[in-house]
């Protein structure tokens, strides 16, 4: 059978807000308005007890009441009721009451009997409540229930008149008590002003109540704005869902708001722009490559996808802009790590011209074996070893490349060999420089070929945007035992900067280049860096340019030469 409750329609959870709002507001507003009503209670009672005392000294001080007090207080003489209530001690005090709107103005004499009293039937017995505490000298104040009902009272003792007929004594001891002035205040009269009080706080909460009111609806506006309309457990759904994604995929993600502050940034994304609890901070701070914060940032156009450098990483970025019911929510992109792909890229095209160059290097001492062979065969012994002196001479195969005879490492000889003829069809000359010494063997030729193809590729550009009318490249080759040491000058224009050289990175989108920042547009010199880095080495810029030469790369290779 199903459940009743079940059946019931479950009130959406912004309006669960809004009521649970009203309802605390509506609660401290009564446990504030409990808190002023029993400190105005408190004051009332205080001020109350405050005026009871101070009429009960000043009917105490009267000069002739004190002196008809003293009279009447005879021990063992018996007192006139009907004297005492047309008696000067009853007109005192009914004076005194009707001036204060007291409750009651009683006095007694030494032993509690009444002198005066509101009913005039009561003159002559006993107070109800004890008169010790006055009797005794003290004065005391106290909410207590007599004849009259409950009241804030006050006691006063009544002294002796002093001689002379002064108000005061100047003896060292204090006067003799007389009697006791009691001065009641009814608890109807103390609390007569606590409701007019109160009209001001009860106003206030109604204001307030208002208030909360309007703000909780638009409270619960925002709240459904924000929220998209989705449910509390549609909520938890989509962060259960959020979770299982960024957390299961390879790639990084990183989504920012229309704010501009990053929403969402996983693990691998974090890794990937070695950023530091980068979630509620401003696209600014991060400190993101630029081409990867101008495709983030809203203003710029929505790029689908481009590659970018970031430190030594190459990154491709996939960025979306993401819209709920028409509403802009930001935008996401999508980073997936290409350093290694890029890499082996640049790896195998420095290794297909360097298997390019040694084909056409077996082509022709192929050839020129056949010709050493043929001369022998005819009995020309003179003429083959002179065609062999001049094939030592001149190298193995001729390439383009000035002073190509200085360097005689096989792999070396073959691959700037074909970067020779490259940059000869451009129309810049390969060199040698002077201080190129390789005595031992590369062992570790597809690293070697990608950091000197790199260098070379960025300064064969840079001397075509350069003023020399015979644009050169000069590279030098030096090897101290294991280690690999690389120098490449061209004749640009050189460059403007150093570090950033090696982070810059983006999309290609056509545009010229800048002649004085070729160096470093593309994710060459950042691979180059790396690979370097990786075998304990680095790929720096020795001289950003001078009068005669442009920009000046260096780089080390550790472990690359075998002796």
């Amino acid at each position: 059978m199903t459940d009743d409750r079940s059946r019931r329609p479950r009130l959406r959870f912004a309006t669960e807000v809004l009521l649970l709002q009203l309802l605390v507001v509506v609660a401290v507003i009564a446990l504030t308005s409990a808190v002023f009503v029993r400190i105005e209670v408190g004051r009332l009672e205080r001020a109350a007890e405050g005026t009871a005392l101070a009429i009960a000294q000043s009917v105490a001080s009267q000069q002739d009441l004190r002196s008809e007090v003293a009279r009447l207080s005879v021990d063992g003489t018996s007192l006139d009721r009907a004297a005492l209530a047309d008696g000067p001690v009853q007109r005192a005090a009914r004076a005194t009451q009707r001036r204060t709107g007291a409750l009651f103005v009683v006095v007694t004499d030494d032993r509690g009997i009444r002198l005066a009293h509101p009913d005039a039937d009561r003159i002559g017995q006993m107070v109800s409540t004890s008169p010790e505490e006055a009797l005794d000298g003290r004065e005391s104040v106290s909410w207590a229930r007599g004849t009259l009902g409950e009241s804030a009272r006050a006691k006063v003792p009544v002294r002796a008149p002093a001689a002379g007929g002064t108000a005061t004594s100047r003896a060292s001891s204090p006067l003799p008590v007389v009697g006791e002035v009691s001065v009641g205040f009814n608890r109807a009269r103390v609390y007569d002003t606590l409701v007019e009080d109160s009209v001001p706080v009860v106003g206030a909460g109604l204001v307030a109540v208002l208030l909360a009111v309007i703000a909780s609806v638009l409270l619960r506006r925002r709240l459904v704005r924000l929220t998209l309309g989705l449910q509390p457990e549609d909520l938890v759904t989509l962060v259960q869902n959020q979770q299982a994604v960024l957390g299961g995929v390879g790639e990084g993600v990183i989504a920012i708001a229309p704010s501009g502050a990053v929403t969402v940034c996983n693990d691998e994304a974090a890794r990937l722009l070695d950023l530091t609890r980068p979630v509620g901070r401003a696209l600014p701070s991060l400190a993101l490559p630029a081409p990867l914060a101008d495709m983030l940032d809203r203003s710029a156009p929505v790029p689908s996808s481009a590659t970018i450098v970031a430190g030594h990483r190459v990154l491709l970025v996939d960025v979306r802009a993401v819209h709920r019911d028409g509403r802009d929510l930001g935008r996401v992109a999508v980073l997936r790590d290409r350093t290694d792909v890029e890499a082996l890229t640049r790896r195998l095209d420095a290794v297909g011209s360097m298997s390019a160059a040694l084909r056409a290097q077996r082509h022709e001492f192929a050839n020129r074996l056949h010709a050493i062979s043929g001369l022998l065969d005819t009995g020309e012994a003179d003429r083959a070893r002179a065609y062999l002196a001049d094939v030592q001479e001149r190298g193995p195969l001729h390439y383009p490349v000035q002073h190509a005879d200085r360097l005689t490492e096989p792999y070396l000889q073959a691959f700037l060999g074909a970067k020779g003829v490259e940059a000869a069809e451009r129309g810049v000359l390969l060199r040698i420089g002077p201080e190129t010494l390789v005595q031992g063997t590369i062992t570790e030729p597809g690293d070697v070929t990608t950091v000197l193809g790199n260098l070379v590729d960025n300064a064969v550009t840079a001397a075509l945007g350069g003023d020399d009318p015979s644009p050169w490249v000069e590279v030098e080759v030096l090897d101290d035992r294991e280690t690999l040491h690389l120098s490449v000058m061209d004749s640009g224009p050189g460059v403007v900067s150093g570090e950033d050289l090696f982070t810059r990175g983006g999309p290609d989108t056509g545009a010229p280049r800048d002649p004085a920042q070729v160096h470093g547009l593309g994710i060459g010199l950042p691979l180059s860096r790396e690979i370097a880095r990786r075998r304990g080495g680095d790929v720096w810029l020795a001289s950003p340019g001078g009068d005669d030469h442009g920009a000046v790369f260096c780089a080390r290779l550790e472990g690359v030469v075998a002796s």
